[in-house]
Order: structure tokens, then sequence, then C-alpha cells
């Protein structure tokens, strides 16, 4: 691919923080607000429906902001009296207010560096219209270059309720390379993926996966997972990648996506270390990040994790600043130790060696204080990490340190115990809401409603934070896990979850804000709007605590602050909006309007439809 020019991103994203908005601008309206003995502030919100998330659950009309905090929230007439003559004064016209979303469980740095990649059938409610969208794509994609569509949706949301055929996928992108990757299920390539990647009757099949073939041994196109994702990851290494400069636009252009939606913290679940780091920490270097991160390294030398967290622990300190902070090892601490995500499948066991290679791992953690997550779909699993957690705090007591159990789908009241005792915490998402059918039929109506306990997790006194698992095994739609937690009902509609596992909206949103600080170490600092806590919100399109249930997926941010700068604005808002970086490559799905079509009908008409006004990065 042709490089970028740097210049341009940075120059471009520059000027978005000198808009009134960022630290120059915020450090500069000082004045005086009331007296000398009270600041003026940068920015107040007034006559709004404000959640502040404090422990009494408190409303305001009016929250006033300066260097980055929360000053006060209150009444319009108590809030007013900070105004001074440089402050920015936003009239909410009864709009509802959260706190800044906090997603304690996706993957950040994965998904920025595929965005400007990849084709999103997240939102869209028709295979006709999934494949429309490749055809697009195919017909504007350069020679050299695929098309792929990398997870976070399920053949249930569409109105056909049906996978694509390989047929289909030739016949709308019949030259253009294709890979459609079904969460981490399935991926389907066209006649012209499978001729690029040199697939033919000798190629073999990677362990726990399968080439599908004809019956004349040629493979099809279709790539099973039999569990292991490796046979799906195989393909889409394979795809072309984007050079250092297009990384930091694409994880650029991802940030404002996440901020359209009200997110303005992420605790990543992990990415290779270094190796996918260097897009996010461009931006943040440059002052561009415009959501908080907080990250998690694991190796992917199976058999030689020991050797790298070793090294990391001796080379890196966990920590950081108030954008960019490593925050410990995992998810997958060991490739032995991990029993993937594929409700599709029969439950796989973890390996013969999970728990003597994890052990000495723990003590070295446990020694260093470095914090930890590990993931764990299946009770079974949990059963046989959990003795080896008890006897490394045995040896090298944990006494506080922060360690993480991811998903734990089905973890039984007796580890959720053992959870406790042991002072962890547990993140769960919304996976299910894209795999609960295939739970259902495999597990039963029983389990099925048995699964992720919250009610009974936080009885125990264990933190428990919210998030998607995105952008692969899940949307990163944080309003799509909202209302799965909410309602337990999947993306398709079907009821999964029992009455014990589903959450009214106050207490589903205080697990997506003040209970995700914790799992980055910084909970007194966000997820509230109490005075002196980060000035992180957003704005919403309709009031969550009041649309119906079903809109709720649909909801987004018309005004999304992080630190006190205005990092998103759209709808009535639009003129506050930071001006854009343009899209790197020019050929991107995302810069096009044809990306995300119902959004974009929705915002030329004038109407949401639930969704609100504002469309996607790229379809505006």
């Amino acid at each position: 691919m042709a490089p970028s020019n740097r210049r341009t991103l940075l120059t471009a994203a520059a000027a978005a923080l000198s808009m009134g908005s960022g630290p120059a601008a915020a450090a500069a309206s000082k004045g005086s607000g009331g007296g000398a003995d009270r600041p003026a502030a940068d920015l107040i919100l007034r006559n709004g429906r404000i959640a502040v998330m404090d422990r009494r659950n408190s409303f305001a009309s009016a929250v006033a902001i300066r260097d980055g905090l929360v000053a006060a929230v209150g009444s319009d007439h108590g809030v007013l009296r900070l105004k001074g003559p440089e402050t920015q004064v936003v009239d909410l016209q009864r709009r509802t207010v959260i706190p800044g979303l906090n997603d304690s469980h996706l993957h950040l740095v994965n998904g920025g560096n595929g965005y400007n990649l990849e084709v999103r059938w997240d939102h869209v409610s028709s295979l006709a219209d999934g494949l429309r969208l490749l055809r697009e794509q195919a017909e504007r994609t350069p020679p050299g270059e695929w098309v792929r569509v990398v997870g976070g949706w399920s053949e249930f949301q569409f109105a056909e309720r049906r996978m694509p055929t390989l047929e289909e996928i030739n016949e709308v992108a019949p030259d253009t390379p294709v890979l459609v990757l079904h969460l981490y299920l399935h991926g389907l390539l066209n006649r012209a993926a499978l001729r690029v990647l040199g697939y033919d009757k000798n190629t073999p099949n990677p362990p726990g996966g399968e080439i599908v073939r004809d019956t004349q041994g040629n493979p099809t196109g279709l790539l099973v997972a039999r569990p292991a994702f490796g046979v799906l990851f195989n393909a889409l290494n394979a795809a072309p990648k984007l050079d250092r400069e297009q990384l930091a636009n694409s994880t650029q252009q991802f940030l404002r996506e996440l901020n359209r939606l009200g997110i303005t913290s992420v605790t990543d679940g992990g990415a290779i270390w270094p190796a996918d780091f260097s897009g996010v920490q461009d931006l943040h270097h440059a002052g561009l990040l415009t959501v908080r991160t907080a990250h998690h390294l694991y190796s992917p030398r199976a058999g030689q994790e020991l050797a790298d967290i070793t090294d990391w622990v001796r080379d890196l300190s966990p920590g950081g600043d108030e954008y960019f902070r490593v925050n410990g090892v995992g998810e997958i601490i060991t490739a032995s130790a991990f029993d993937t995500g594929n409700m599709y499948q029969p439950r796989p066991d973890l390996g013969e060696t999970a728990e003597k290679d994890l052990l000495p791992i723990f003590r070295l953690l446990a020694e260093h204080r470095w914090p930890f997550r590990i993931h764990a779909t299946y009770n079974d699993s949990v059963s046989r990490i959990l003795p080896v957690l008890e006897q490394a705090d045995r040896e090298i007591p944990f006494d506080g340190l922060r360690w993480v159990l991811d998903h734990a789908e089905n973890i039984t009241p007796r580890n959720i115990e053992r959870v406790a005792a042991l002072r962890g915490g547990i993140s769960v998402q919304d996976r299910l809401a894209y795999q609960g059918e295939y739970f259902l039929d495999r597990y039963g109506p029983e389990e099925a409603g048995r699964t992720q306990p919250v009610k009974r997790i936080m009885a125990h006194g264990i933190p428990l934070g919210a998030g998607t698992d995105g952008t692969r095994l899940a949307s990163y739609n944080p309003w799509v896990s909202l209302r799965w937690m909410i309602t337990g009902r999947t993306v398709g509609g079907t009821r999964i979850l029992g009455e014990a596992s589903r959450l009214d909206r106050t207490e589903a949103l205080r697990r997506y804000t003040v209970g995700g600080a914790w799992f980055s170490g910084e909970e007194g600092k966000k997820g509230s709007l109490e005075p002196g806590r980060f000035a992180d919100l957003a704005v919403l399109s309709a009031d969550y605590f009041s649309v119906p249930e079903d809109e709720i997926s649909g909801l987004e941010s018309v005004l999304t602050v992080t630190g006190g700068r205005i990092v998103h604005a759209g709808g009535p808002y639009r003129r506050l909006d930071p001006p854009r970086v343009p899209v790197n490559p020019t050929w991107s799905p995302i810069a096009d309007e044809s990306f995300c079509p119902s959004w974009a009908a929705a915002a030329s008409d004038g109407t949401s439809g639930g969704r609100g006004p504002e469309a996607p990065r790229g379809c505006a």
C-alpha cells in the first residue's frame, strides 16, 4: 500500500485539539466565575438529565468541567455560578447524560489495527444488505488487496436468519479476494482468495481446524474451527496489512467510532506485545488518544510464555498515564490453558500441561506485583485454573494483587465463592448474544438460563465489569451489550438469560461505568460524574432509562467528552465536532457512505428509528 502523509494525520488531529476543547484551550479559559477563589469552568453542560452514578443514583441538570475534571454537578442555577467570560456553555435541551462508558474487555488494539480494512456487518439487518456491501467494496478495492468481514455479527440478526453461501460470495466478488469471518466459528473464502492462499487438495488441515473439501478433495472455501481458530487466523494473517502510518490512522478512526458510541475508556483484553501496539502507541506519543486505554500483554509463543513474561517483568512496569497504561498480563496466559470462545463446537478441555505451565507464571506475577487476567469460557476450565491460583496464593500471597477472570459464562456458585476468597474480579461480556442459540441447542434451556450469574457474583462482593469482547467474537457496540444484560435476549431475539442473570438498567449501566474502573485500578478516578472525577461523559441520542428495551441497542452519543475535551459531536451539536482526519487508505470501507446504509438513511431523513441522528464515521 502507498504510504500516507504522516504530517496530514498529525496536523489534522492536532487541529482537532485546538478548537476550543483541547488542553491548551482549557488552560486559556481561566477567569473569574463568582469570585477569585472560584476559578471559572472551561465547559458547562446545562438543562439536561445527568445520571451522576454516585451511590445514591442521583440525577442533576448541569455539570461544570475544569482542567479535565468534574468541578461541580447540580442545578443549573448552582453550576452556572462557575461560568466565566471564556466558559463554553452547551444547552442539553433535556437530553440524558451518562458517565463515559468503560468496556472492561474489548480488543481495542487489534480492533484498531484492522478497522480501516473491514466491512462491518455489526448493524446490518439483512443478509441481502451485507452482500451488497461486499459487492460495492469489491468494486472499489484495488488489485492485490482483500475485502474482509472480520466478525462482530451473527446470522440470527439477519431477516433471512442464515449464513451467506459460498456461491453468493463468489457471485458478488468473482475477482477480488474475500474473507468473511463468522465470529471465531467459521471462515468463508471466495475462489479468488483460495487462489491467492494456494489452498488445494494437498493443503493439510491445521491442528483443531478443518479446510472443508468437495468430493474431489478440493477446498470449497469453508473453514471450520473445531474448536481452535488457527485455521481462521492463518487465512486472516495472509491478507495484506496496513503500514505503520495507516495503522495509526486506522486506530484513530476506531477510537472516534468508539467515542460516537459514548465510550471513553477501554481495558484491552490483550494483544501481542510489542508487535501489535505501534498504532496505539504512535497516537499516544502524539497526544491523540480520545479513549483512555489500559492494556494486557500476551505472548504468541506457545510453550515459551514464561520466558516472555519474565522479560516483561524485568523490562517493564505496570502503570502509565491517564490515557495509556500497561495493565498487566493476559488474557491468554498460556496456550495450554486457553479454551477458546467457540460455543458452536463441543467444549474443549484445557491442555494436559495447563496447571504445570500456569503455576510458575502466577508465582512470578505475584512476586513482582504484576496484575493479570485469564480467559476461561467454561466452568470446567475455571475449576482447573482456580486450584493453581490458590496454590500460588498460598506460596506468595496475592494480598490485594489485582487479577481478573474473564468470561466464565457458566461459573458455578462454589467457584464464585473461591474467586471471592482470592479477591479477584470477573469481567462479563455479551458473547452469548451472538452464540446463544448454539449454546441453547447444545446444553438446553436450564443450563442456558443459569449462565452469567451476575447477581450472585455481585452478592459475593466480587468486582464485576461489563464489556463486549469485540471486535470479532462480538460487536464493539456497548449498547448491544447493555441490552443483553437487561433483557437476556440474543441479537436474534432468543431469550437466554434467566431472571437471576439479568440486571435493571441502572445496575447494568453501573457495571459499564463505575464497575469498569476497578479493572484498570482507577476506581475513585472515573466512572461517575462526582466532583474530582475525570470529566468523561456522553450525551445520548435518546433516554436510556425510558426507551423501549429493544431500542437500547440503537443508542449512541451526540456529544462525547473525554477529559474535558469534546471528542465527538453529532446531530444538533455537529458544529462542535472536531475536524476529522481523512481515512487512509482512501478505498477503505469506512470512507464510503454505503458502509452502513441504515444509519446514513436515518441521518438523511431526520429520523433515528431508535438509532439516533448520527451515522458512523465515514457514513455521514
